[in-house]
């Protein structure tokens, strides 16, 4: 193992899966997510017109599977990773857009129209505007937020290992904020950040790091193999 190191700042349960693929790199990962998932409170979920639904992320569908049996609706998912958590929760037709929000749109109204509406279970703050691309797609569609994600700012513990880092991994832009607020106290000039897409990457452009990379497709794949192509370069 090399022992480089790599700081996954995802949310749980994602983050250990993220640490295992790193480890099969023969990096050292660091788990310290800078956010938590945290399901919102409420009872079924009501069906009613809806002919399929969406999910943008896999705690999307853990909240949503929570809350209501049904498994029969199609489901379209804005990636693989989401697509398996959703095959697991016992979904069986998925379509995964392999892509962004722009992407899961042309995916769901390709399959369009439907007899009914289209449902989005969404975060909080949701990363892009599906429902909105839909709309302009023609496609009826509208949205229920039923988990939301919780800034958690790195421990004591963490921040005194930051110089030790070779890069970081960071996969939502609230993660980013919450990022460059420490490194507004604690500066990591050698560190380099590895974002999701360029969204992710913009609040740190400020935060001084030693680079700031944004991976070809907006998922871990992509974002794993900048990783890789980052470690490449520098041995």
């Amino acid at each position: 193992m090399s022992g480089r190191r790599v700081w996954v700042t995802r949310a749980q349960p994602g983050a250990d899966a993220t640490a295992a693929r790193l480890r099969a790199m023969g990096l050292v990962p660091l788990v310290a997510p800078l956010l938590e998932v945290r399901a919102l409170p409420g009872g079924p979920i009501d069906l009613t017109g809806v002919a399929a639904l969406a999910f943008t992320s896999a705690n999307g569908v853990a909240a949503f599977a929570a809350r209501w049996e049904e498994r029969r609706l199609p489901l379209f998912t804005v990636g693989r990773a989401t697509a398996g958590a959703a095959r697991a929760a016992g979904f069986a037709a998925v379509t995964s857009a392999d892509g962004d929000v722009a992407g899961l749109a042309m995916a769901i109204a390709a399959r369009a129209p439907f007899a009914g509406e289209v449902l989005h279970l969404r975060p909080a703050e949701p990363a892009g505007d599906l429902i909105g691309a839909l709309a302009r797609l023609g496609v009826p569609a509208r949205s229920l937020t039923i988990y939301e994600t919780v800034a958690c700012p790195p421990d004591e513990g963490t921040v005194a290992q930051i110089q030790e880092f070779t890069a970081v991994l960071l996969h939502s832009p609230k993660a980013s904020r919450v990022l460059a607020d420490r490194l507004a106290c604690h500066p990591a000039p050698n560190l380099t950040a590895l974002c999701f897409s360029e969204a992710v990457a913009a609040p740190l452009r400020a935060a001084g790091l030693a680079a700031i990379r944004v991976a070809a497709a907006p998922n871990e794949t992509g974002l794993l193999s900048l990783l890789n192509s980052t470690e490449a370069s520098a041995r």
